[in-house]
């Protein structure tokens, strides 16, 4: 049996903020550990969309609870968690 190895883990999180505050929220958002991407974008209910990397689960997690939801002006956010990258 092939030994375990462990990956990056990935998610796109889609963060709804303040009316208004899309750039300074992206501006904070750059700056935090593990956040590849940051963009706006139309069409949903949110405002902005980021791809965030982790060493593994726990850490994506860890930086999502407590970097980017903590941003002072995210009212909401929905995780998705990439399982299967092709």
């Amino acid at each position: 049996m092939a030994p375990i190895v462990s990956r990056p883990a990935f998610a796109y999180v889609l963060i709804s903020c303040e009316l208004g505050c899309q750039t300074a929220v992206i501006d904070e958002l750059r700056v935090l550990p593990g956040v590849m991407e940051a963009s706006e974008i139309y069409g949903s209910t949110y405002d902005i969309i980021a791809k965030i990397t982790g060493a593994n689960q726990d850490k994506l997690k860890e930086t999502i609870r407590n970097y980017v939801r903590r941003i002072e002006k995210v009212r909401a956010t929905q995780t998705m968690m990439v399982v299967l990258t092709v």
